[in-house]
């Protein structure tokens, strides 16, 4: 009997057990290589430094061929639809991973697809950045369960796969931002179901008190350009610099999934500081795919 293809679209498509599994499995430095001889097709609509990097050689890294195709190669929904893509990809690679512009492109490839489709970021998730976070986490404290961590800024698709993560392995989650740029309602109820803890408030101060690592990202994401100047006067007092990092508990440490703008959701005293975990958290985006794929195409030998 053929098995159903299992994609990977959210972090909580993963159960919290199998989240566990890929953390430990992304430690594995020398790693059986599950895609000899197999083909990994990197779909993206959206450019990207991180992700493609990390991706390519972690296919390469598990004996497999990546080969990455840009939005003017493949042309989702121009050149063709997002399912033609799908199908084609599918004759050729044992797994699609693609970085789009909205969610529903991924679930209309899904759909059809014969192989895994894996989300590289979406409008609504970023999944894989969620692993690595956690993983950073994981790595810098040992034991996850029972720790306190906090998002300053937009309630964007990176802080909603981080409170899902969060609420999986056990890490209370609270969100600061202003009026309207919190996480949505379904992202708050799927974190309720899942057993986790999140708050949110506009207070700063509030969601620091007790925070053993502050998380921020961009004030303006792709796409977002034409509300650069609305966004930026909101979030300008959400800004992460030694003295909102003062108001989170003695040690904290910051972790953003870059590219950073210094100066504007962050100073470079911070990112660039002792409390930083950013090149960490970047190191790791290459050992959370390289767990997921792992996960997927066989594990441990």
């Amino acid at each position: 009997m053929t098995r159903p293809v299992r994609h990977f679209l959210a972090v909580d498509d993963l159960s919290p057990e199998e989240l566990a599994e890929v953390l430990d499995l992304a430690g594995d430095e020398a790693p059986p290589r599950v895609l000899a001889g197999k083909g990994v097709a990197l779909v993206f609509q959206k450019p990207s430094a991180r992700t493609r990097n990390s991706s390519e050689v972690a296919v390469f890294q598990l004996g497999g061929h990546p080969v990455t195709l840009r939005d003017e190669e493949v042309g989702i929904d121009s050149r063709e639809s997002a399912e033609d893509v799908a199908r084609t990809l599918a004759q050729y690679h044992a797994a699609i991973g693609a970085r789009v512009k909205e969610h529903r492109t991924l679930e209309r490839m899904a759909a059809v697809s014969t192989v895994p489709v894996i989300n590289l970021l979406s409008d609504v998730s970023h999944p894989l950045q969620a692993i690595a976070d956690i993983l950073t986490l994981r790595r810098h404290w040992g034991e996850l369960e029972g720790h306190r961590a906090a998002w300053v800024g937009d309630g964007n698709n990176v802080a909603r796969s981080l409170a899902l993560a969060c609420a999986m392995v056990g890490v209370e989650l609270s969100v600061a931002s202003p009026p309207g740029y919190g996480l949505d309602e379904v992202t708050a109820q799927k974190v309720e179901a899942l057993g986790g803890r999140l708050t949110q408030t506009s207070r700063v101060a509030d969601a620091l008190k007790g925070a053993e690592a502050v998380f921020t990202d961009v004030w303006v994401s792709m796409g977002q350009e034409h509300e650069s100047v609305e966004r930026k006067e909101a979030f300008r007092s959400y800004q992460v610099n030694a003295e909102l990092m003062s108001l989170a508990a003695p040690g904290a440490v910051f972790l953003h999934c870059l590219p950073a703008h210094r100066g504007e959701e962050v100073t470079a005293a911070v990112i660039d500081g002792p409390s930083s975990l950013v090149w960490e958290e970047a190191a790791n985006r290459l050992r959370a795919i390289r767990g997921l794929l792992l996960e997927m195409f066989g594990k441990r030998p």
